[in-house]
């Protein structure tokens, strides 16, 4: 079986399983128990998988937990970030699931253990509260605490059934697209809130290779509302022989969404001192301010997000938003979080921001910070995709690439919206569409109907406007036609019409004589 069929296979079985355990619970509130159980599994096998090295004759699964010595334990938490005993082992635990009584209490010990064990060291608010949205007491599980266990042993023990075959190696990648598909399926069937948490793996491709395009390094990748961290994780897929140097940093204001992008960080093989994930509202308490700037930022911000603007009269003094001379609107965040990002950004670093398409030609204090980032020289180029790419929005929306290492004063627009594949509910960009964006992007030259360049001087006089339609011709549909051609058609279908009437004449005279 091949990698892709191995993980179609892989795929099918996890969705169905998901279905299958949460029983009459609703699937958006049942994710947490199927992608907590999957995180609880990956750590406690790669974990063991640590502990045991490559010596083949341990098996620390059957290991005593009291043969395990401080000494050891302490550079394991170093390592690794936390420490799991044997006996709390996700294998060991699944074992006696269905008999033990007191499972789901077994099992939030276990969890709060786990956490504990990084108290002090380093790694203390990467795995602090990972299992918080872990609730064996809920009622979602069952009215009684035997329902409780019963649920949750059907949910270890189909997880246990999935086939990663060896740990090292594919098993990993495995892993982390397991749960990816997971949380892509959740988004999918969760309506508008799917949009909040996680951006398409396509579309986050996209982003990752605008923002890194011809970067041979960078010293560390941002998204300051990462969501579950999709677009974070894309840079890495498709970086890997790049260097990330210093890792991955992210700002999430959801606190259930921020574990998931914790969760995700680990289960895509980023270890705990190559990622820092943060919880918080961005807009007013931005964090990282301490590491900025970063070379690659991506993005995919709540679109009109009411936000406290005008009404905090510190926030026009902020670093981040004075350079405009104007805060956002109250009512529409967009460009709050692209000055944050620009603040952010590195002088040869560049940010690659999802964007409502009303913020590029609304008037009042949007078009003064349009200004601002076109006569500072500030936007490289804007790319209009095609609708009903993202999760809760079937809106054709707009990626905003920012740079502060531009060598001319022009803009590039590109009209990708009619670059799709139709894909069951949403359509999708596939490898070629992305390869032409880049290429366009890379570029710089123009296409009829595609891509263009456009001096600010042109956009000035446009009062700013940076809708991509303004500046890119569409492709005339409509069929050409011959007039000549036509002309001779029209006399020819008269001459006939003439021959109809008069033969129906004769016909009448003939009736009526």
């Amino acid at each position: 079986m091949t990698g892709t069929q191995q993980r179609a296979a892989l795929q099918a079985q996890i969705w169905k399983i998901a279905n299958e355990v949460r029983g009459s619970v609703d699937g958006w509130d049942f994710k947490q128990y199927v992608l907590g159980t999957l995180f609880y599994r990956f750590i406690s096998e790669n974990f063991a998988s640590y502990m045991e090295g490559e010596d083949e004759s341990i098996h620390y699964a059957e290991i005593k937990d009291k043969s395990i010595n401080s000494e050891i334990k302490d550079d394991a938490i170093k390592t690794k970030g936390y420490f799991i005993y044997p006996s709390q082992l996700f294998v060991n635990v699944t074992a006696n699931a269905d008999t033990n009584e007191q499972l789901n209490t077994d099992l939030a010990k276990i969890f709060n253990a786990i956490e504990a064990s990084a108290n002090g060291y380093p790694s203390e608010s990467d795995i602090k509260g990972l299992f918080a949205d872990f609730d064996t007491t809920s009622n979602r599980l069952g009215n009684t605490v035997k329902e409780k266990n019963r649920r949750l042993a059907a949910v270890l023990k189909r997880v246990a059934e999935l086939d990663f075959n060896d740990f090292q190696g594919s098993k990993i990648d495995l892993f982390g697209d397991a749960y990816e598909f997971l949380i892509s399926n959740y988004a999918a069937n969760a309506g508008k809130s799917g949009g909040e948490f996680f951006t398409p793996q396509h579309v986050s491709k996209l982003i990752a290779r605008l923002a890194m395009h011809k970067q041979t390094k960078v010293n560390k990748i941002y998204d300051p509302a990462c969501g579950s961290g999709s677009l974070l994780l894309q840079a890495k897929k498709h970086f890997d022989d790049h260097i990330i140097e210093e890792g991955f940093f992210g700002q999430e204001i959801n606190h259930t969404t921020y574990n998931l992008a914790r969760m995700n960080m680990f289960l895509h093989n980023i270890n705990y001192d190559k990622f820092n994930i943060l919880l918080g509202n961005t807009l007013i308490e931005p964090q990282f301010k301490d590491e900025k700037p970063f070379d690659a930022i991506v993005s995919n911000p709540p679109y009109s997000l009411n936000w406290i603007g005008s009404d905090d009269p510190t926030l026009i003094n902020d670093d981040r938003f004075a350079p405009a001379g104007v805060l956002a609107p109250k009512s529409k965040a967009d460009f709050a979080f692209v000055m944050h990002a620009l603040s952010y950004l590195s002088s040869k670093g560049r940010a690659a921001i999802v964007c409502f398409p009303g913020i590029f030609y609304r008037g009042g204090a949007e078009q003064k910070i349009r200004q601002y980032l076109v006569e500072n020289n500030f936007i490289e180029t804007i790319i209009s995709l095609a609708p009903n790419l993202f999760y809760g929005t079937t809106i054709a929306v707009n990626i905003l690439v920012l740079s502060k290492r531009k060598t001319d004063t022009k803009v590039q627009f590109i009209d990708a919206t009619g670059l799709f594949k139709k894909e069951t509910n949403n359509n999708v960009l596939t490898e070629d569409h992305i390869e032409e964006i880049i290429q366009a992007f890379d570029s710089k030259k123009d296409i009829d109907h595609f891509a263009k360049s456009v001096d600010s001087s042109v956009i000035s006089s446009k009062d700013y406007s940076l809708s991509v339609s303004i500046y890119i011709e569409g492709k005339n549909t409509n069929e050409k036609i011959d007039i000549k051609k036509l002309n001779e058609e029209i006399k020819e279908t008269v001459v006939k019409i003439g021959q109809l009437r008069s033969d129906l004449d004769k016909i009448i005279a003939e009736i009526e004589g």
